[in-house]
C-alpha cells in the first residue's frame, strides 16, 4: 500500500515544530535581539505643526523652537526611519524621544507597542515583534522624579514561560555626559538622583530571581574600570544582585554617520548576566546611517545599538 506524502509545507512545519519541542526538552537556549534607539523628537504631523505655530506667535510650545521652527519630519524620512528599523531587525527595541504609539507604529508598522504615559512630547517605549509574548508593566515613576524628567518603560517577555525576561527602557538627563557627577549643575543634580533609582530595579529584580536588562539613552558614557561614580551608582556591588555587563564594553566606538561629533557611547544595553542570561560573545552591533540618506532625510543624532541575549530555558 502506497503511504500517503506529505505536503511541502506541512512538512517543513512540523519539522520546525519538533526542532523546537526537542530544543524545550532539553534546555536548549534562545537568542533574543534587543536593541536601543533614541529617534530624536519622533512626534506627530500635529504635535510638530502646532509647536510651529505656537513658537513663531512668542507662546508656549510643547518642542523647542529650534527643533519645531525646522519643520516637521515628512512622510518621506518617516518611511526612511521604518527602512531603517527593518535593517535592525530586532526582537525589541528600546525606544527614546517618542510621542506615541501611533506615531510609533509609522517606524515600525505590524509591531506591538508600550509606551509610558507622561503627557509630554518625548516618552520611552519598546516596540516588540509581533507574536513574541510580552506584558507591558507600569511606568518607573521614580526615574521620573514627580514627572520633571522621562519616565522608565518597563516590558516583560515570555511572562511566566521558561524565557520570561524584564527589561527597562530608559532615557535619563542630558547635561551631564562628561562633568563630574557630583558637579553643582541642575543636569548633573538630577541625573545623580536617577542612577540609583535604576540600581534600586535592578536589586528588586535580583530580589525576585529575574532575569534582566536596562537599554536606553543614559546621555553618559561607562568607564567601569576607572572607578567611574556613575557606573559605582549603578552597580554598587552589593554581591546578591546579577553581574551587571555594559554589552559595549571591549568594543571600539563606532559613530553614526561620518563627521558626528560623538566619541563614545551614551547609548547602552547592561544586562544582568547569570540566572540563565547571557550575551552572546561578538554580538554587539550598530547601525549606522548611509551618508547620503544623512543629507536626504531627516533621521536622529542617535542611532541603534543592541545586542544578542541568549536565554536559557532550563
Amino acid at each position: 500500500m502506497k503511504r500517503p506524502v506529505l505536503p511541502r509545507p506541512l512538512l517543513l512545519a512540523l519539522l520546525l515544530l519538533a526542532f523546537s519541542l526537542a530544543g524545550r526538552a532539553t534546555g536548549a537556549p534562545r537568542t533574543l535581539r534587543v536593541a536601543s534607539w533614541n529617534l530624536e523628537w519622533l512626534v506627530s504631523a500635529r504635535t510638530a505643526q502646532s509647536a510651529r505655530n505656537a513658537c513663531l506667535a512668542g507662546a508656549h510650545a510643547a518642542l523647542p523652537c529650534d527643533v519645531a521652527l525646522d519643520g516637521a519630519r515628512s512622510s518621506a524620512d518617516f518611511a526612511m526611519l521604518a527602512r531603517y528599523a527593518r535593517q535592525l531587525d530586532a526582537d525589541v527595541v528600546a525606544l527614546q524621544e517618542v510621542e506615541d504609539a501611533a506615531t510609533i507604529a509609522r517606524v515600525f508598522p505590524g509591531h506591538d507597542i508600550c509606551v509610558t504615559g507622561r503627557h509630554a512630547a518625548q516618552n520611552v517605549g519598546f516596540a516588540i515583534r509581533r507574536g513574541l509574548p510580552h506584558r507591558c508593566e507600569p511606568d518607573l515613576l521614580t526615574l521620573s522624579q514627580a514627572d520633571r524628567a522621562r519616565r522608565g518603560a518597563v516590558l516583560v517577555i515570555d511572562p511566566g514561560g521558561p524565557g520570561e525576561l524584564h527589561l527597562l527602557a530608559v532615557h535619563l538627563k542630558s547635561g551631564c555626559a562628561r562633568e563630574p557627577l557630583d558637579a553643582d549643575l541642575p543636569s548633573c543634580r538630577l541625573l545623580a538622583r536617577q542612577l540609583p533609582r535604576i540600581a534600586d530595579w535592578i536589586a528588586g529584580q535580583a530580589a525576585a530571581g529575574h532575569r534582566m536588562a536596562v537599554l536606553g539613552d543614559f546621555n553618559r558614557s561607562f568607564t567601569r574600570d576607572a572607578g567611574d561614580p556613575a557606573w559605582e551608582a549603578l552597580d554598587p556591588g552589593a554581591g546578591a544582585g546579577p553581574h551587571l555587563v555594559d554589552a559595549a564594553e571591549g568594543t571600539r566606538f563606532q559613530g553614526c554617520y561620518p563627521g558626528q561629533t560623538h566619541t563614545r557611547y551614551i547609548d547602552h544595553v547592561l544586562v544582568g548576566t547569570g540566572r540563565g542570561l547571557g550575551l552572546v560573545p561578538g554580538s554587539f552591533f550598530r547601525v549606522p546611517y548611509a551618508p547620503a540618506d544623512v543629507r536626504r532625510y531627516r533621521l536622529s543624532d542617535h542611532c541603534p545599538v543592541g545586542v544578542l541575549l541568549q536565554i536559557s530555558t532550563r
